[in-house]
């Protein structure tokens, strides 16, 4: 953001290992020296300025007359790695199945891209569809789905690969560590949907502003602020809490994300964390975010940044309450971190770009709560790199937050995250292809404001770098706004973790009780106890390491719940507590882990009592 007294422009995101700025305050005449060095793909940006040409249409990115929020109308798709291992479409199993059901409604319009038809090593958007059958233009989902989920490793199916698909369709992306994290976010999206969750019309704006930090007190009080209180105006039906500068503290986050204050819609904005290439804690913690705890650049600088001032994946407790949220978080690395900086080459005058990271990643933090284990959120929006703070507003004084209440008003009535999300794709190419004209303009001795062509520059990195962590077709399920009785369901999703049963039982119904059905109930309990009893008879321990700078502590639960441990440098009371909290939730697991096997064959017994006309055990 530019001050009211200089061309000095602040940018988000904090540096932990030094608790520094990512990228110091620059004036706008360095920053332009650097985009002189920018440049688009020739076939990127002539679909950029195909997309900016439609901004006067009706619609966005699908074919005209195609309802975006009609799945049966617009297809919906997965990408897979063409050499992704088939377990992981059998532990989306659940999702695909239910949309399949969904976009064929009417007409063939699910699509699975895996295999021979998946994402080959080096793609480009353009080669993949000719692949599929498709080109540039309006989406047509008789051909390849509006929405599509990318399922898999940034490092094998790229970012840019991403970008450049999302300017005409709906895209999101999801990769986990394990399997069991991919059955369970499918599972929270059908149920949420097939159940028709119903949760509160309840939408919480989160605004950070730190001491003497231009850059959060900027998006507090331009951002947020008018945000919230113009989405208070638009939707009535909605009750609204915002929680700025003093209010927005770790702990408030804390209730917000998974607490008794949990709302249906949460858009924050901060500072995202960033670590240096090395950290242990980058994978874990990039993209957290930092709260009003902490108390500004002076009092961290030359300093790692303690974990008291910021909110990140291993903050999130056992227990939350996530199923249903949509989160929104304006905040650097928030959704992802690439491997290469994509800005620091420009700066320096460099002809590779700078490695950030081991690897391309998805952040934590989103991965947590979508994949919690008592049911999580259906999506988060976050941005992929650094976000730029200057990009809501224009020319130092004019907010241009239309993009932002566009998309919250799509999504708050009943419109998909995907559609939603579109409005930015609009942004990213109208800017994209005025910042390309402004450019080549300059090229030929044209006279540039710098403080307009910076923001021109931030502003377009901005859009390009939001993304959709999880489906793109999930939506808000909300109560109607009439008031009326809506249809019950849980709260929460109980699974026991990596010992995950789906026996198929639903005790609100009868079974279908078919031979089919039953064998696979029997044959997924039998594997089940197969592998538990060998992993007790290994007597494997689960071991869990918790670090915070040279603090470490490392501990090993054995299979009969016994716990050993080996601690490492100065130990803190915030680093023990969050370590007897992550040993104390696997001596759970092992537990859960039997009550789940056991609750898994009674409900397997009834089915065949049940089947047989015999009475049920409960």
């Amino acid at each position: 953001m530019p001050t009211e007294q200089t061309n000095l422009l602040f940018f988000n995101g904090i540096n932990a290992s030094t608790g520094d700025y990512l990228i110091p305050p620059l004036p706008a005449e360095e920053l332009v020296q650097i985009v002189r060095g920018e440049s688009f793909a020739p076939d990127h940006l002539m679909e950029l300025k195909w997309r900016e040409a439609q901004r006067t249409q009706s619609h966005y990115g699908v074919k005209e007359g195609v309802d975006p929020k009609d799945l049966a109308q617009t297809g919906w798709g997965v990408i897979f790695a063409a050499d992704a291992e088939p377990a992981l479409r059998d532990a989306l199993r659940e999702l695909l199945d239910y949309r399949r059901e969904q976009a064929n409604r009417s007409k063939d319009r699910y699509r699975e891209y895996s295999g021979a038809s998946g994402y080959r090593p080096g793609e480009s958007k353009n080669l993949f569809l000719a692949r599929q059958g498709a080109g540039p233009g309006p989406v047509d989902p008789d051909t390849v789905p509006y929405y599509l989920l990318i399922v898999g490793d940034p490092e094998k199916i790229p970012y840019a690969f991403q970008y450049q698909l999302d300017v005409a369709y709906a895209v999101g992306r999801i990769h986990f560590e394990t399997l069991d994290e991919y059955a369970q976010y499918a599972q929270s999206v059908v149920r949420a949907e097939r159940e028709q969750l119903a949760r509160p019309r309840h939408a919480a704006f989160f605004g950070v502003a730190n001491p003497d930090d231009g850059s959060t007190q900027f998006s507090a009080e331009r951002l947020v602020k008018p945000l919230a209180e113009q989405v208070k105006t638009d939707q009535p039906t909605w009750t609204l809490d915002t929680y700025l500068a003093e209010s927005a503290t770790k702990a408030r986050l804390e209730c917000l994300l998974g607490g008794a204050e949990t709302p249906a819609l949460l858009f924050t904005a901060s500072h995202g964390l960033a670590f240096d290439l090395g950290d242990p804690r980058q994978l874990k913690q990039q993209g957290a975010i930092v709260t009003q705890d902490w108390l500004g650049p002076e009092s961290t600088r030359g300093r790692a940044i303690p974990q008291t001032m910021y909110y990140a994946a291993d903050d999130v407790m056992s227990d939350a309450r996530l199923f249903g949220l949509i989160a929104f978080h304006f905040a650097c690395f928030g959704a992802g971190t690439p491997r290469f900086d994509e800005f620091a080459h420009l700066r320096q005058g460099l002809r590779e770009r700078t490695q950030i990271a081991p690897h391309s990643f998805l952040a934590k933090l989103p991965k947590r709560i979508l994949a919690h284990p008592k049911g999580g959120a259906l999506a988060v929006v976050g941005h992929v790199d650094r976000a730029w703070g200057s990009s809501f507003v224009w020319n130092q004084s004019v907010d241009n937050l239309s993009v932002f209440q566009s998309a919250l008003k799509r999504l708050m009535e009943g419109h998909p995250i995907g559609s939603a999300l579109e409005f930015f794709n609009e942004r990213y190419a109208e800017l994209a292809t005025a910042l390309s004209s402004e450019l080549e303009e300059m090229k030929y001795g044209k006279k540039i404001d710098p403080v307009e062509l910076a923001l021109l520059w931030t502003a377009n990195n901005d859009a390009r770098g939001y993304a959709i962590v999880g489906d793109p077709a999930v939506r808000l399920m909300v109560a109607p706004p009439n008031g009326d009785a809506a249809p019950t369901v849980r709260e929460t999703i109980a699974v026991a973790g990596r010992d995950r049963i789906a026996t198929g039982v639903d005790d609100s119904a009868e079974p279908d009780v078919s031979p089919t059905r039953l064998y696979s109930a029997l044959e997924q309990l039998a594997t089940t106890l197969n592998r538990m009893a060998q992993e007790f008879a290994d007597d494997q321990p689960i071991e869990i390491t918790t670090a915070l700078g040279d603090a470490r502590i490392t501990s090993q639960v054995r299979a009969d719940g016994g716990v050993s441990t080996v601690v490492q440098g100065i130990i803190g009371e915030h680093l023990l507590n969050v370590h007897t909290r992550l040993v104390h939730e696997a001596q759970q697991q092992r537990i859960e882990s039997l009550r789940a096997v056991i609750e898994a064959a009674k409900q397997t017994l009834d089915m065949i009592r049940r089947s047989s006309g015999g009475p049920s055990s409960h």
